[in-house]
């Protein structure tokens, strides 16, 4: 049924029950799985010579461990993973690299906000549902 599975992976506890899942769904339908993690803007304004640089090399260090993990975990479990990190807004870049690579199914994980941010804002997995052509599977 799946032949390409997306997992949006940020590195919490939510996505790594998402990558879990995705590994899962891959080893039963024998499907090509990716991990995409989405980076953020880096500081506009540096306070010292060198503060943005730090936070870039943070940022790739972190991102770096995101990946590592999820293909240790994915290994693990005998299946390959592919990961890419993309900067931008979570929710349009996941939906834009799942159109664009033809993934059949996303997945990511809920995330939890107050009533007050979740009426205002949204969260990346409603936008992702709610826009998305592929079948969105959100894990709690």
């Amino acid at each position: 049924m799946f032949k390409k599975i997306l997992v949006a992976n940020d590195g919490s506890e939510g996505a790594i029950r998402a990558l879990e899942k995705g590994i899962e769904l891959a080893q039963i339908f024998g499907a090509e799985l990716w991990s995409l993690s989405v980076e953020g803007p880096l500081p506009a304004y540096a306070a010292i010579i060198g503060e943005v640089e730090e936070a870039r090399i943070e940022r790739e260090n972190y991102f770096k461990a995101i990946e590592d993990e999820a293909e240790r975990i994915a290994k693990e479990k005998g299946v390959e993973l592919k990961t890419k990190v993309a900067y931008g807004h979570p929710a349009d870049v996941i939906i834009r690299f799942a159109e664009e690579r033809n993934f059949d199914l996303i997945i990511l994980a809920h995330k939890g906000h107050t009533l007050a941010d979740r009426f205002l804002l949204g969260s990346t997995s409603d936008k992702v549902a709610d826009h998305s052509k592929s079948s969105v599977l959100i894990v709690k």
